[in-house]
């Protein structure tokens, strides 16, 4: 599989990523060993995870993998901190949390350091400037390679990039974003996407399929009894792209498979893995049959054509001031 770097830093990524988000709730050990093994053999070296993925769990189960069946040197491991399960604060972005956050995952992962560590999401309550005083001293500790953030909007992605830029050499610059994106789900072309182009910050969309629904799987109003859009749990997750606009897109990206003789699945995979600033979209396979099936989109590049069609039935509305005023 091609690698690329993680923005404009020194790290390199394989183009697809596994992502774990199941792990330990959905995909049970068994499982979890045929997706490392499908992925690592493919060439895959980015695995995405979190702590409170299954609370726990999927960083639990990926440490187990680790050495007894994938070098850890082959892997690069990304992981997440800053999501509480309390509902009156979703988010905690203090140092303290943060930093005791990091011990843990270090701990369940069965490793002294991860790869990429991102701060999970924007915290309103936290000064800034202490959320990304705990990436410096995660770095600085040699607990953490690379630093990163996840679902953080275009001002708070400028604002934290600029700050860390601000004093080089003393903290430590952005290298990725983490952050949902796909033909579904554009919303990051208005401010998200320019931010880290012009910052050198590399992106990492997450449920880059539509949350599965760009698979064509759920044409016709169809509910396959075990898909995600079938899970109880999983269910309100999928239901946001059931709906008729997300429909013509999904009709887009069949039409485009059957001239180009492939799937859905890999016409959008394909799609969003060429996007501009994308360094590698994280796919969420619930059995090694799903994996193989997105990991052979490494041989398809679209034609230019089919991209400018894609482009504008999923375009979304941009007006001023998200684009430039003379042109509107």
């Amino acid at each position: 599989m091609e690698q690329r770097y993680l923005g404009r830093t020194g790290l390199r990524v394989s183009r697809i990523g596994l992502g774990t988000l199941t792990w330990g709730r959905d995909t049970d050990e068994h499982d979890a060993a045929d997706l490392l093994k499908t992925f690592w053999e493919a060439g895959g070296s980015l695995v995405d995870t979190a702590d409170v993925y299954g609370d726990g769990e999927a960083e639990y189960l990926l440490g187990r993998l680790i050495e007894g069946l994938v070098p850890r040197r082959d892997l690069v491991i990304s992981t997440k901190a800053g999501s509480v399960p309390d509902p009156d604060r979703r988010v905690d972005g203090s140092r303290g949390h943060l930093l005791s956050a990091l011990d843990a995952s270090l701990t369940r992962l069965g490793t002294d350091y991860v790869d990429i560590w991102h701060i999970h999401a924007f915290d309103p309550y936290t000064p800034l400037e202490e959320t990304l005083q705990a990436l410096d001293m995660a770095v600085s500790s040699g607990r953490a390679r690379y630093a990163g953030v996840s679902n953080f909007c275009g001002w708070q992605l400028a604002k934290a990039a600029t700050w860390q830029l601000a004093a080089p050499g003393t903290r430590t610059r952005l290298a990725g974003t983490q952050i949902e994106y796909s033909l579904l789900q554009r919303g990051v072309e208005r401010e998200v996407l320019p931010a880290a182009l012009d910052l050198g910050i590399g992106l990492l969309p997450s449920s880059p399929l539509g949350r599965g629904v760009l698979t064509g799987k759920y044409r016709a109003d169809a509910m396959p009894p075990d898909s995600r859009g079938a899970s109880d749990h999983l269910a309100p997750f999928v239901e946001p792209y059931l709906d008729e606009t997300a429909g013509h897109v999904v009709e887009a990206v069949q039409t485009a498979a059957d001239g180009l003789a492939v799937t859905p699945l890999q016409v959008a995979l394909a799609w969003i893995r060429d996007r501009p600033g994308v360094a590698a979209p994280i796919v969420g396979a619930r059995n090694s049959q799903q994996l193989t099936a997105a990991l052979s989109v490494e041989a398809l590049s679209l034609p230019d054509e089919i991209c400018r069609a894609l482009d504008d039935v999923s375009a979304p509305v941009h007006r001023y001031p998200d684009h430039d005023w003379s042109t509107l």
